[in-house]
């Protein structure tokens, strides 16, 4: 908490000594406010860093469970593949259904990839070109302002 005193003008003769010598010099003022402004902001940065690190523990196990979740998940479209000739090998024989079966992967692997380099291409450059244009736009701008 920053205090500054706010004191009337004090009248002239031995009352103004005394006012003077309770009040503190502005300097002093200046100095204690400027201490108690970094000791605020320090202590806010603290409290930023114990938030920050517990949010981090918070993303890291998140992060973990995530990365457990993909890998039963991947297991899971496994079985389902497996489950998948399995089906077909009834009526077929079991190379035929393993065949088939990759086949059909294979051609969504395809359009997946296809896709994802359309996206990609779309993409690039990976410069922000609109941003930049109006960068140049403010430049000109400022220019133009300080020649007038």
């Amino acid at each position: 908490m920053i205090v500054v005193s706010t004191m009337q003008p004090p009248s002239a003769g031995p009352d103004r000594r005394r006012a003077h010598a309770t009040d503190e010099p502005v300097s002093e003022l200046v100095q204690r406010a400027s201490q108690q402004l970094t000791e605020l902001v320090r202590g806010e940065l603290r409290l930023a860093q114990a938030e920050m690190r517990e949010k981090g523990k918070r993303y890291g196990k998140g992060g973990g469970l995530f990365g457990g979740a993909g890998v039963v998940g991947f297991l899971t479209l496994q079985a389902l593949v497996a489950t998948g000739i399995a089906a077909l090998a009834v009526p077929l024989p079991v190379w035929a259904a393993a065949l088939i079966v990759t086949a059909v992967l294979g051609v969504i692997a395809a359009v997946l990839a296809i896709r994802g380099k359309k996206q990609v291409d779309q993409a690039a450059p990976p410069t922000p070109e609109q941003t930049v244009e109006s960068v140049k736009a403010d430049v000109a701008e400022i220019k133009e302002s300080a020649h007038r």
